[in-house]
């Protein structure tokens, strides 16, 4: 029995680290570099009114933005905005790619950040941002990377499974 437990505020944009709750609060809130006010309703607008990017914490309207992903079951990081809704997996939670344009499994309890890396990531990570120890698949044990590639091959062949088995049904049944 899994139990999963989410720790989201309708205050709390996507993005944003929770931590930031009550800053994303305010009607009026003040770029975290101090630059200038903008109202709430233009939070994630996808116009980059911050030069910080404090202002776009869920897209990739701001250059130098950071996105939270929560990656519950995993850890926790940061990457850049330019990375948000790319069609391309960063977190292992898939919140990343919110706007469907890419289906991004939760892969997290599975040891998803390292397979999110090895099998979706861009060709090089030097822009990537994590506040955790660097957790790439070249640092860790061969074994355990062929573990995780091995989930995900799991993963995705029980997905095909049940989609030619979903589409055998309906022809058998005439819709």
């Amino acid at each position: 029995l899994f139990l999963s437990f989410s720790y989201s505020s309708p205050a709390l944009p996507i993005g944003a680290h929770p931590l930031d709750e009550k800053y994303y609060d305010a009607e009026l809130i003040k770029c975290k570099d101090g630059s200038k006010l903008f109202p709430r309703d233009r939070l994630n607008d996808d116009f980059c009114d911050c030069a910080d990017g404090s202002d776009e914490p869920g897209t990739s309207a701001c250059p130098y933005g950071k996105f939270y992903c929560r990656n519950v079951g995993s850890v926790p990081k940061f990457v850049f905005s330019s990375r948000v809704n790319d069609r391309i997996c960063d977190c292992c939670d898939g919140s990343d790619e919110y706007d469907g344009s890419a289906i991004c499994p939760n892969i997290c309890v599975m040891g998803g950040n390292a397979a999110s890396y090895q099998i979706t990531s861009h060709e090089k990570d030097e822009d990537f941002v994590d506040d955790k120890a660097d957790d790439s698949p070249s640092n860790l044990g061969g074994s355990i990377s062929i573990v995780i590639l091995l989930q995900g091959g799991l993963i995705i062949t029980v997905l095909i499974f049940l989609v030619f088995r979903r589409r055998r049904r309906q022809r058998k049944t005439g819709r």
